[in-house]
């Protein structure tokens, strides 16, 4: 087994992508990666100039993921790259996830983990087959108080749940959406790039993926009613989702059209003795609600706190802790996977959670499509 730091390649994340930033800032910030090299643009010259600006190796710059994989297995296996993130747009992610699997890699992809549940199926079982680590950066479930939320409603400090709701707001494609020309110019938009869904394989996915993982429990029946807002846009910026986990009820409600709105992702999660509510926004904070008590606020860093909450924070109490902070422990999770160091279950989202997310999106545009009914997952 490689010791030392993981050798790390990235398709696409290039000069300009902030998610390829966001990326390079995680795996950096646990100093357990080295960038070695990639295919950081469809355009190679881009891609080599970049690369350049990172003082890389030349000779590991890629023009696509075929020629990175025969490239990187002519390498002595000591020098060779060990795990690569996928950071393109949403068409790309299975066929570059499954050949790098094959090729023998370790993957780290952004969601949605493929277009379809079949294929996300298909991937699972690939990653049985090659015995790979698969990472799906659903990024808020490195937060260490949703970590904290997850670890209090396992510990059973709220009750049995009793009602689920989860909001994801953002507004940012108001400016494009109202003309036909300029929704062109849109990736997310376009099927052949995004699949059948924009709003809800976009950001009510992670709205989903934050309820079941905080939960425990899984969403087993649902219905959905979407907005396209005109007859001439095919892929939907606007939903509201019905849910059921059991017993327990609750809503998804996830908009690209909220105008004003940034990145208002909220989970609240309300048992028999208690509830829990965290915001994306603010979020240092988790609300504790119990019957006839005043309202806590927990904040990371501080002793009361969870182990793995603890070992998820980086710094003192009163300093904030963002989204690349989250990152950086989903890579840290993975890290300690390919090293064989165990990490926690919920460390770093893996490919199950992958085929859920596809399940839940084929699902809602499903009982949309139908009528707004009721179906199950």
């Amino acid at each position: 087994m490689n010791k030392g730091k993981i050798k790390w390649g990235m398709l696409g994340g290039g000069q300009g992508a902030f998610i390829g930033i966001a990326h390079r800032i995680a795996a950096y910030m646990g100093e357990r990666y080295e960038l070695v090299g990639g295919a950081f643009d469809v355009d190679y010259d881009k891609g080599l100039a970049f690369a350049k600006e990172l003082e890389l190796d030349t000779k590991r710059v890629y023009t696509d993921v075929a020629a990175l994989i025969e490239g990187e297995n002519k390498l002595p296996e000591a020098e060779r790259i060990e795990v690569v993130s996928i950071v393109t747009p949403n068409f790309l992610h299975y066929p570059m996830a499954k050949a790098l699997l094959k090729g023998g890699f370790h993957v780290i992809c952004e969601k949605p983990m493929t277009m379809t549940a079949a294929e996300a199926k298909e991937l699972n079982e690939f990653v049985e087959q090659t015995g790979k680590h698969f990472c799906l950066t659903h990024t808020y479930t490195g937060y260490p108080m949703v970590r904290q939320m997850k670890t209090m409603i396992a510990n059973g400090e709220i009750g049995d749940i009793q009602r689920v709701d989860a909001q994801y707001y953002q507004g940012w494609i108001n400016p494009f959406i109202h003309e036909s020309e300029k929704r062109k110019e849109v990736w997310r938009l376009d099927p052949a790039k995004s699949g059948i869904s924009c709003c809800i394989g976009d950001i009510g996915l992670h709205a989903f993926n934050l309820v079941e993982y905080t939960t425990g429990l899984q969403v087993d029946h649902l219905l959905s009613d979407l907005n396209y807002l005109y007859d001439d846009n095919s892929l939907d910026v606007d939903g509201t989702v019905l849910i059921r986990m059991g017993k327990a009820k609750g809503v998804i409600r996830s908009s690209q059209i909220a105008t004003g709105e940034e990145n208002n992702l909220t989970i609240q999660i309300y048992g028999k003795e208690g509830g829990l509510k965290w915001c994306q926004e603010n979020p240092t904070e988790l609300t504790l609600l119990k019957e006839g008590q005043p309202i806590q606020i927990l904040k990371p860093g501080n002793p009361y706190n969870a182990p793995w909450t603890m070992d998820s924070t980086k710094m003192a109490p009163g300093h904030p802790e963002g989204i690349f902070d989250a990152m950086g422990n989903i890579y840290k999770g993975m890290a300690k996977a390919i090293r064989e160091e165990q990490p926690l279950d919920g460390e770093y989202p893996t490919v199950q959670e992958g085929v859920r997310g596809m399940q839940f999106i084929e699902k809602v545009v499903q009982s949309n499509r139908d009528g707004n009914v009721w179906i199950k997952i």
